[in-house]
């Protein structure tokens, strides 16, 4: 790496103190916001954003850039001032409307990638993990296609609240373990939080702390540029320890008597605070004021990325004309087509989980989606999520697809959503479904970004049996059928286990995918393929009346539909995605439901939202309250979830409609 001019101590204050002005005149204007931590962060983001970072403004989301995440999102202004002023499409109009409606520059950043956000942030500690699986996309990446068309770091500003949160401790020890050499975070440590000074709860060694887990540590004052720039060099020396820059700065820097204090965190700092601080460092009197040469001072930075995007794309061109088996790789990784899954063929009847029929196809997908790269938390012999080839992920062997995350489901979420966001690869993460709740920040923001994470979840219900309540599901699938964006699907048989992942491997948003311990039957669906991708089909006709089930209860309705034939005809329909269903054009949805037809819903989970199907005369039969430790037959029995169960009810229902 050539070495750059010394720094400009009067461009560079320049810089900062625009900055820091931007920041407070968008957060008085708005009449809300976080003034403090730009305002203490502001030399930190001037030398990494001139001097270290490697992005185009004009391209911003081209493959081999740098990707930088604010995880103290908190502090948004300081990354919508630093991309206005670099050339980034974000206007000063955007910066004058901040924290209001339509605007893109929102409390905490959200996720625009071709603004240059790289994620949603805000929730303390999801961009300290979620920055991790970037790293980890980058270093795998690497490892397949080489250093002439994959070669970036991954930078990040954490903040004390990022460290408090136990997913830092989960991630950073990952992050030592696999020895990701190209990630650097800068730790604001201006030992303030909300409630006040952070020795109030937080005392420990920080820099110890990294250190013990396998990280390279450096501290400085985070208001010396040279300093800083120092230590930047040093991080990106290191090539096989993640790096944590720990920058002494005071939250509020120059505010006359808020710096310092838990006053300049979260919220304005009023007017005369504002002219105090212009007072002292000689700034005029204008709102949202730039003074010259200061956007050209940040666009010769641009420069170095420009060049480098330039040069990448005459290394790929170079190398895709030079190598067709290259070209169609890099295209399958990063502009994938259709996938069509053809299942190993179960046989109609046998009684087999979907956790495993998802096990036997798991090959078949990693060889139809190269990019496919994931694990479990220390639960792969359980969820079956695991490739035959390609070994396990390390720092020895980063071509490996099959990620170890141990027993961190909190670093799991974050690191999928990484590998995700970082673009080219389609990760998946998988648990069982009742720790799901560890996982539930991540997976809500996967489905706030839109970005295709894929979350694998077996032992699904009840049914998962001995291991009792702690484990049992109950409340999670209305839970995650709640959050907007997100596809949960709970296929019944091994056929629809094979849909349902054909389904989302064709789709860019994130998505749930459910599966059983317990062994179910293997449905008879001739006729009736493809259904999985509209969310619900018939699979059984009937005229009297409809039952809804999903999953393991598709079976069960089934059987009380046979025993119910004499009397009533009862049509039984599969809903394995709701989400889907609901999307279907209204002509499909009456076709499956019936017109006037009484519905009645069959789930082993909580029966919150079925009554959109079922409607005020109709009958839902699930679980509102939680299981029990017992085998999953005497579950059933007990919970009136069998076949002769399931009938008795719908049969004392339609006789009183």
């Amino acid at each position: 790496m050539p070495s750059l001019p010394r720094i400009d101590p009067d461009g560079h204050l320049l810089a900062a103190h625009t900055i820091s002005a931007l920041a407070m005149d968008a957060v008085q204007r708005a009449n809300s916001g976080h003034p403090g931590m730009p305002m203490g962060m502001a030399d930190l983001a001037t030398v990494l954003w001139t001097r270290h970072l490697v992005v185009d403004p004009d391209h911003p989301t081209w493959p081999d850039r740098d990707r930088f995440v604010l995880s103290n999102g908190h502090g948004s202004m300081l990354l919508y001032a630093v991309l206005h002023l670099c050339g980034f499409p974000v206007t000063m109009e955007d910066l004058v409307n901040f924290r209001q409606w339509g605007s893109p520059t929102a409390g905490h950043p959200e996720y625009e990638p071709h603004l240059g956000i790289e994620m949603t942030t805000g929730p303390l500690g999801q961009g300290f993990g979620t920055a991790v699986g970037m790293a980890a996309a980058e270093v795998h990446l690497n490892s397949v296609f080489g250093d002439d068309l994959v070669n970036h770091r991954t930078w990040a500003f954490v903040s004390d609240g990022d460290v408090m949160e136990g997913i830092s401790a989960e991630t950073a020890s990952l992050a030592g373990h696999l020895g990701l050499g190209k990630l650097n975070y800068v730790y604001d440590d201006n030992r303030i939080s909300i409630d006040g000074p952070t020795d109030l709860t937080f005392s420990e060694n920080v820099a110890g702390r990294f250190e013990a887990v396998g990280w390279h540590t450096v501290a400085i004052d985070g208001h010396d540029p040279e300093a800083i720039d120092e230590a930047f060099d040093e991080a990106c020396r290191e090539t096989d320890r993640p790096s944590l820059i720990i920058a002494r700065t005071h939250i509020g820097k120059g505010a006359p008597s808020k710096q310092d204090t838990s006053a300049a965190h979260g919220a304005p700092l009023g007017p005369e605070e504002i002219d105090g601080w212009r007072r002292g460092v000689g700034w005029p009197g204008e709102d949202f004021h730039v003074p010259d040469g200061v956007r050209k001072f940040f666009a010769n930075g641009m420069e170095r990325g420009r060049r480098a995007h330039s040069a990448w794309k005459e290394r790929i061109a170079s190398v895709t004309a030079e190598n067709p088996e290259t070209a169609g790789r890099w295209s399958a990784y990063h502009d994938p087509g259709p996938v069509e899954l053809e299942g190993p063929g179960f046989e109609v009847g046998a009684g087999l989980a979907t956790r495993r029929a998802m096990g036997a196809i798991f090959d078949e997908i990693g060889r139809k989606v190269p990019g496919l790269i994931g694990g479990s938390a220390d639960l792969v012999g359980s969820t079956k999520t695991i490739l035959s080839t390609g070994g396990g992920f390390s720092r020895e062997n980063p071509a490996g697809r099959n990620m170890y995350f141990g027993v961190r489901e909190h670093a799991m979420g974050t690191i999928v959503n990484g590998m995700a966001l970082h673009g080219g690869l389609r990760p998946y993460g998988a648990s069982f479904f009742v720790f799901s709740d560890y996982m539930r920040p991540a997976i809500r923001l996967s489905a706030l970004m839109d970005i295709p994470a894929i979350w694998v979840f077996t032992h699904e219900s009840v049914f998962l049996g001995e291991d009792g309540p702690t484990h049992q599901p109950i409340e999670h699938l209305a839970s995650m059928r709640a959050m907007p964006n997100m596809s949960v699907f709970r296929p019944a048989d091994a056929g629809e286990m094979v849909e349902a992942w054909q389904t989302v491997l064709n789709q860019r948003s994130p998505a749930i995918i459910l599966g059983t311990r317990q062994g179910i039957p293997v449905l008879d669906r001739s006729g009736r393929e493809g259904g999985v991708a509209r969310g619900a089909y018939v699979l059984r006709d009937g005229t009297d009346a409809v039952v809804i089930a999903t999953g393991s209860e598709v079976s069960v309705a089934l059987a009380a539909a046979a025993a119910l034939e004499d009397t009533f005809s009862v049509r039984v329909v599969s809903m394995p995605c709701v989400e889907l269903f609901l999307k279907q054009p209204e002509d499909y949805r009456r076709a499956v439901l019936g017109e006037g037809l009484p519905t009645a819903t069959v789930e082993a989970a909580a029966t919150y939202g079925w009554s959109r199907f079922a409607g005020p005369d109709g009958l839902t039969i699930g679980i509102d309250r939680f299981g029990a430790s017992a085998p999953a037959g005497r579950i059933a029995e007990e919970l009136g979830l069998t076949g002769p169960a399931v009938a008795e009810r719908i049969l004392t229902w339609l006789d009183s409609v």
